[in-house]
């Protein structure tokens, strides 16, 4: 029987499953990633600000996912390798830090939302408005782009956890590998029925605009292309496109799964697993693909391979 205890500031994570001979193995697997993570995502921001070439709005922009995937792993994966080589009773975090690490997450995961939309908005004017792109996205319309991002995702995220914090808590289990508004609001004995439907109007909301972009967008640089003789322009569109449109549905797929993954709680650990790959999958292909991807990359990496070998001989 889960013990009641009104407004504790101490809970308990229920984390993953792990056995003693799966332990080591699950703690091996998530420490690489991690550092996976955060060599290949610090390091296509540094390639970006090193190199002149890369100072173009569509790199620019690119640099605010790697930045999120960064910081949305950072608040999660340190304390799940710690949690996953402690027996369960011993998995305590402070309401405090639960509350900031809730916050992290979801503005990660909405944060990955509104940064593929400004980067969309990029590829449209780009693809559809050639003559005009370097007028339209200046350094200015960059820093707005950016700004509005991080700042509609701070703002949805500020009031759906300001709902949460003002309940009272009679539990002390997080359902959950790490903490997250569900699971906090969860803890509480009063009624939720305003942070049921915020929660939802703010998935909606999120998924349609998210949604509604991405369709509108590509129907448009689908129809220039269509419509056009240009080689040149289809080959980069094709390029830079498919590219922006993977990373999204790489991203959309795993959100995607832990909200379906809610609605049956028979697939808890299920959901548990698919929540904590949101943050690791993402964040390792991201970086990869754009790398893989861009010319200008590829070209400051093979100066740098040749440089470092004259230097070590």
């Amino acid at each position: 029987m889960e013990n009641l205890t009104l407004n504790s500031f101490t809970l308990q994570l229920e984390g993953i499953k792990v056995t003693e001979v799966s332990m080591y193995p699950v703690f091996f697997f998530f420490f690489f990633s991690y550092l996976f993570i955060m060599v290949v995502n610090v390091g296509i921001v540094v390639l970006v600000f090193l190199d002149k070439n890369l100072h173009q709005p569509m790199y620019l922009l690119f640099c605010n996912l790697p930045f999120n995937d960064v910081l949305g792993n950072s608040i999660m994966v340190p304390r799940l390798l710690v949690d996953v080589l402690l027996p369960p009773s011993k998995r305590l975090i402070s309401y405090y830090e639960c509350v900031v690490q809730a916050f992290t997450t979801h503005m990660f995961g909405t944060t990955s939302h509104t940064v593929l939309m400004i980067m969309a908005f990029d590829r449209y004017v780009a693809i559809c408005n050639p003559l005009r792109y370097a007028a339209i996205m200046t350094n200015r319309m960059v820093l707005k782009l950016t700004a509005s991002a991080w700042g509609v995702a701070f703002v949805l995220v500020g009031v759906l956890l300001g709902l949460t914090v003002r309940l009272n808590r009679c539990r002390t289990l997080i359902t959950n590998p790490f903490c997250d508004n569900a699971s906090l609001f969860k803890l509480s004995c009063d009624s939720v029925f305003i942070n049921n439907v915020y929660g939802l109007t703010f998935t909606v909301v999120l998924f349609s605009a998210s949604i509604g972009t991405m369709v509108l967008t590509y129907t448009r640089i689908t129809v220039v292309c269509l419509t056009s003789r240009n080689k040149s322009l289809n080959s980069k569109a094709l390029k830079t496109c498919s590219t922006h449109l993977f990373v999204y549905l790489v991203m959309f797929f795993c959100g995607t799964l832990i909200i379906v993954l809610h609605r049956f709680p028979q697939y808890s650990d299920y959901r548990k697993m698919s929540a904590i790959l949101f943050h690791i999958i993402p964040g390792s292909l991201n970086p990869i693909i754009y790398g893989v991807q861009s010319k200008e990359v590829r070209k400051f990496l093979s100066r740098l391979i040749p440089s470092s070998k004259v230097s070590s001989s």
